[in-house]
């Protein structure tokens, strides 16, 4: 069974032919997705995806591109929209210093408050980082030495050391198409030096479609060329990278039931 991680059918880029899209993942494999929130605002469309569903879950957070307009938000909202069904986990949420769409300081403040929302429920906090491993590992060290709590660090792009320091605190690690990309071979040496049993797939579809889909929308069903490349970057079989990243998903996503 397939499983991808990260999806965003809420997007706008699916509204055309959302039901397709779906169907194409299941046809392709594709047993469970988790339906990632990536602002409040579209919370309600990420929910509904996953209760309309029975292989569809769901997280809720603000995607550090967004916490400008959420430098109010607290801990305690997170924990109480937490509570609905099929809820799995916490974010996506971070710290992003390419763009820099929200001021670095209340980017900061909002994803400590998604960790401890992470912390007080027990469930998994959906880390995106991008050029920004000095504040992230940080904060990291910082926020695990206050209490523990379950991470992945999704769609991984970032440097040697914040890997290093992120699988000392018990991270685990999602691998998108970036993987199939010719010029990702930093990307690709990262993954070979990942904890082997923490480390699960995603496409984070609507982007980052693997090749040979490169520079078109990416879809669920794609996922499993992203399986095949973790494999060959690993020296797994196709088995085994099924395996043990499953066995990995279950293990960080430990609120979604295994199938029968």
């Amino acid at each position: 069974m397939l499983i991808d991680s990260h999806v965003n059918l809420h997007a706008p880029q699916f509204d055309e032919d959302r039901d397709a899209v779906i169907a194409r993942a299941r046809a392709a494999g594709v047993g469970l997705m988790v339906e990632i929130s990536d602002r409040l605002t579209t919370f309600e469309a990420t929910h509904a995806l996953a209760v309309a569903h029975d292989d569809i879950w769901c997280t809720v957070g603000v995607h550090p591109h967004e916490a400008k307009d959420a430098a109010d938000l607290t801990a305690a909202t997170l924990i109480d929209l937490a509570q609905r069904p099929k809820v799995v986990g916490i974010g996506e949420c971070g710290l992003d210093f390419h763009y820099d769409f929200s001021p670095r300081d209340i980017q900061a403040a909002v994803f400590r408050q998604h960790i401890a929302a992470a912390r007080e429920t027990g469930l998994p906090l959906v880390i995106h980082t991008r050029e920004a491993d000095e504040m992230m590992a940080q904060i990291l060290r910082e926020e695990h030495a206050a209490g523990p709590f379950k991470m992945l660090m999704h769609c991984y792009t970032s440097g040697v050391e914040l890997a290093k320091i992120a699988a000392e605190l018990g991270a685990w690690f999602s691998v998108s198409g970036i993987a199939t990309f010719k010029a990702a071979e930093d990307v690709r040496a990262v993954i070979r030096a990942m904890p082997a049993d923490r480390i699960i797939v995603e496409t984070d579809c609507p982007y980052l479609a693997p090749i040979p889909h490169r520079g078109r929308r990416n879809e669920p069903a794609y996922v499993g060329l992203v399986l095949e490349k973790l494999a060959e970057i690993r020296g797994w079989s196709a088995d085994e990278a099924d395996r043990i990243t499953t066995e990995a998903f279950f293990g960080l996503f430990d609120r979604v039931p295994r199938p029968q």
